[in-house]
């Protein structure tokens, strides 16, 4: 029910036509990578947050993590994900799946700024084998989402 609700959601906004579906698992970055023959930092991972206002989630590229102190400078608290149970019941989608289309009201989406370095990015689509193919600006305007500097990238090898 969850990627019918999803894809509902981008077909009302004209982008359900890019949704794909898989044989294999895209629950990770590097499944869903994989299952696209992409890089995974274009995988736009959607990490769920408990507040004590509510839940926000945060699309990030497949390569960020979310910097500690850039969430409390945002959030004015801790950073602290939702459990699984709690994924599927406050957002609407399971560990897997999460993505910012169709979710429960109330859930706040933010955008990373990480995503901005890519043309094109792939969200999941409310379920573990499923991706869409966006970029930033559409993922924005499918999403409702707001932009934030929230993650941090890796630091590059030495050399």
């Amino acid at each position: 029910m969850s990627f019918e609700k999803a894809k509902a959601w981008l077909d009302a906004r004209g982008f359900g036509d890019r949704v794909r579906e898989f044989e294999v698992s895209s629950a990770t970055v590097e499944l869903a990578a994989a299952a696209l023959g992409c890089e995974g930092a274009r995988i736009a991972k959607t990490l769920s947050f408990k507040l004590s206002d509510g839940v926000v989630l945060i699309v990030a590229a497949g390569d960020a993590k979310v910097d500690n102190h850039k969430f409390k400078e945002k959030f004015h608290q801790k950073a602290k994900m939702l459990t699984a149970e709690e994924a599927v019941e406050l957002v609407g989608h399971a560990v897997g799946g999460v993505c910012p289309f169709g979710v429960n009201d109330g859930v706040r989406v933010y955008l990373d700024e990480s995503l901005r370095r890519f043309d094109i990015v792939y969200p999941a689509c409310g379920s573990s084998n499923s991706a869409v193919k966006l970029t930033p600006e559409e993922l924005c305007a499918a999403s409702g989402g707001e932009w934030a500097d929230l993650c941090k990238l890796p630091e590059p090898a030495a050399e």
